[in-house]
């Protein structure tokens, strides 16, 4: 895959924009912070932040991806006041670089949830 990279200025944890060429693509659902073992939300912003990126790395998993596959990620919050906090969070689960990323606040989620990601991959290869 060729992938170029234009890098968000300073710090911040999001590409600008990302030219690509791929063989495969992959459009993921929106993944919220519930708990696949117990069916229930994560309690809290940083829960279900950290849970709805463990879902999403599942998710990708399954063809044999990873985080670094992603090139666009979507994220939706129930109030803006979370931003800076899933921002901190967003940032660790990161290596290299950042896919990119838009953040917005929307009336409500599904189940009640304080945070929804949905994410475009791609990638060279899937595993069958």
């Amino acid at each position: 895959m060729v992938k170029k990279i234009i890098r968000a200025p300073g710090k911040l944890p999001f590409s600008k924009a990302i030219v690509h060429n791929q063989k495969y693509t992959m459009e993921l659902s929106g993944q919220v912070g519930l708990n696949s073992e117990t069916g229930k939300l994560e309690e809290g912003i940083e829960a279900q932040t950290r849970r709805a990126l463990e879902n999403v790395k599942e998710v990708l998993q399954e063809v044999g991806w990873g985080l670094e596959n992603l090139i666009k990620v979507r994220i939706f919050l129930a109030d803006m006041k979370y931003y800076s906090i899933v921002n901190e969070i967003y940032s660790t689960y990161f290596k290299n670089d950042f896919p990119t990323r838009m953040a917005l606040a929307v009336k409500g989620l599904p189940l009640g949830a304080l945070i929804e990601i949905d994410c475009t991959a791609s990638g060279d290869d899937i595993k069958e």
